[in-house]
């Protein structure tokens, strides 16, 4: 059972890794203004605030997937944000939600293999 344990550790270290590597390039052009990321929220019609939220949960989201015992959190922020995203793409951008289903299914994976960490939590504050 240990070595189960050291390998589902090994593979979810390994996922947050590339989850977070996808998120802080995803989310710091949003936070630069890259032309392609002011012209697609511009598209949204939100506005412009609302590309330094989603580049702001991004950013430190995958920051948390770095960080031991915070990982959940990180990825919990990113399910809920790729939720949005999908929706956005489908009924407002119109366009395929491809991007965003990989992820979502990457951070719920993480967040799956993670789980354990809202118990420790659980126990820490009883």
């Amino acid at each position: 059972m240990k070595e189960q344990s050291r390998a589902v550790t090994i593979i979810a270290w390994i996922l947050q890794i590339l989850a977070a590597a996808a998120f802080l390039s995803a989310g710091t052009p949003k936070l630069m203004g890259n032309p392609m990321m002011v012209q697609m929220f511009d598209a949204i019609g939100v506005g412009q605030w609302f590309r330094y939220v989603t580049g702001g949960i991004e950013v430190g989201s995958a920051i948390l997937l770095l960080l031991p015992g915070r990982a959940i959190f990180g990825a919990i922020l990113l399910i809920c944000t790729m939720i949005g995203a999908i929706l956005t793409h489908v009924f407002v951008l119109h366009s395929p939600p491809t991007g965003p289903v990989g992820l979502l299914i990457l951070v719920a994976i993480i967040a799956w293999l993670r789980r354990d960490q809202l118990k420790v939590l659980g126990q820490a504050s009883a």
